[in-house]
């Protein structure tokens, strides 16, 4: 059986690390992407889906400590339903995705340096292009530190580059 799930889509707000109350106290992050379709409406406006996502362990205590609110990441994952009991005594479903790993696409200040007209600023200091998979981070990573230690830009990407 195949089920795969690859997203890319913005944050709807901050990520907030929460903890199991398990034994071990897992770390996980439940997080809403918005992910533009590619059709727009009748309108002619285009429309997202706000789709569930959760992680676990490293992977969400990484994606806590560099994801906010407006920020373009990937996702893959696969797609997890379950059910529980409400307090009404009613049987609700939920689907989600389940992270297995996520990609910051563009630059940690780049969603925060806008100027009062909305351009970019001048000043591109750069941003984490943290690959996270199964709770390690491929690249120049150093797991006893948090420093940004890579650097993307996603100014340097030319059409030509894109498989697509």
């Amino acid at each position: 059986m195949i089920n795969n799930v690859t997203l890319v889509g913005r944050l709807t707000k901050d990520v907030e690390l929460k903890h199991l109350q398990n034994q071990n106290k897992t770390a996980y992050a439940q997080i809403t992407l918005a992910v533009a379709r590619d059709k727009k409406n009748k309108n002619g406006e285009r429309v997202s889906d706000f789709i569930s996502c959760i992680s676990f362990g490293k992977t969400a205590e990484n994606l806590a400590q560099w994801g906010q609110k407006g920020a373009l990441i990937g996702v893959t994952g696969r797609i997890q339903t379950r059910n529980y009991e409400n307090q009404q005594g009613q049987r609700v479903y939920v689907t989600e995705v389940v992270v297995a790993s996520f990609y910051l696409l563009e630059s940690k200040n780049k969603n925060q340096g806008q100027n009062q007209q909305g351009q970019p600023n001048s000043q591109n200091q750069g941003g984490y292009n943290g690959q996270q998979n199964q709770g390690n981070y491929n690249g120049n990573y150093n797991q006893g530190s948090s420093q940004n230690s890579g650097y993307f830009d996603p100014s340097m990407i030319s059409d030509d580059d894109l498989p697509f």
